[in-house]
């Protein structure tokens, strides 16, 4: 078992570590740092394993080392990785395979339990104990299933997306995040090379969706850091264009712990959002209740150096 490993000023951290989920958690420290006094609001990670007989936390970042994107490499040296993401796609350079498959989205409403803003985006949670809403075909051998979705957007409608085409930023980007069945839950696949397929789709400026709007009625419910509700009865399946074109490579988580265990799917048409709709999304905030407000925007990392690896299209 690797030692607590604690890259911080912080104290008391144990204090906070009431979770018994396996896996990838966000948490917030709120202790004073021994030099400034000044309380500490900064995002930490703690990965929960379930080989052993307790949960074993083996690694806590904390504090200033959770930063922006350009910091994360000081904490996570696979910030620099070979399969880092997002990246920018480039159409023409992107390699036609007749072998791909078509993808299999089987989503079941009835899976969606909750929703919650967990302090950098907002993400719809999902039943993932059985084979209900999964994901199929395509790049991927085996069975995935659905375990949360979530998105990524600017603070104006020229940016927002993680992946760009051709240079070409979108104001929004929805992630359907699957995990291999191969492996006996979440956690234990997200270190896996194999373990993640996330389903990458962008929002264009249009007119309004109104498959999006329970979604974004929602939000009202959950504006601060932390607060979540029940979010059931609900198909994800109807936030994806009507084809599913997409393109396919080899690539990251796109936020701190960035696990290199991604197989990323991204939709080639993009559906549809209005302005006023944009503008519900950065209603929320960063913060908790009682502090500052902050409001939620430009939670996407920029586009990662490609370093030699394919990307290959479904379509010619």
């Amino acid at each position: 078992v690797t030692p607590t490993k604690v890259i911080s000023k912080c104290q008391s951290l144990k204090k906070l570590l009431k979770v018994t989920a396996a896996c990838i958690h966000c948490l917030q420290c709120t202790f004073a740092d021994l030099e400034s006094g000044k309380e500490c609001k900064h995002t930490f990670f703690v990965h929960l394993g379930t080989r052993f007989l307790s949960y074993c936390v083996f690694i806590i970042f904390c504090c200033s080392v959770i930063s922006g994107p350009e910091t994360w490499a000081e904490s996570f040296p696979v910030a620099n990785g070979p399969r880092q993401s997002p990246i920018d796609i480039v159409p023409t350079q992107a390699q036609h395979d007749p072998s791909l498959k078509h993808l299999k989205l089987k989503y079941d409403p009835a899976t969606a339990k909750g929703i919650l803003n967990n302090g950098h985006s907002f993400q719809v949670d999902f039943t993932d104990d059985d084979n209900s809403s999964t994901l199929a075909g395509g790049p991927v051998t085996g069975i995935y299933r659905l375990r949360q979705f979530h998105f990524h957007w600017g603070s104006s409608d020229d940016k927002g997306s993680e992946h760009t085409v051709a240079g070409t930023k979108f104001p929004c980007e929805l992630h359907l995040v699957h995990w291999n069945t191969k492996y006996p839950n979440f956690g234990e696949a997200a270190s896996k090379p194999d373990g993640l397929a996330v389903v990458g789709v962008f929002l264009k400026i249009g007119s309004a969706n109104p498959r999006l709007q329970k979604v974004l009625d929602a939000l009202d419910d959950i504006r601060s850091k932390g607060r979540q509700t029940t979010f059931s009865n609900f198909d994800p399946k109807t936030l994806l264009p009507a084809a599913l074109d997409f393109w396919t490579y080899e690539g990251s988580l796109t936020t701190p712990p960035l696990l290199e265990s991604v197989t990323w799917i991204v939709l080639k048409d993009p559906v549809s959002v209005s302005p006023a709709q944009m503008a519900k999304f950065r209603s929320l905030l960063f913060t908790s209740e009682g502090e500052a407000p902050s409001c939620m925007v430009d939670n996407f990392r920029p586009p990662q150096p490609l370093k030699g690896r394919k990307v290959r299209a479904s379509f010619k």
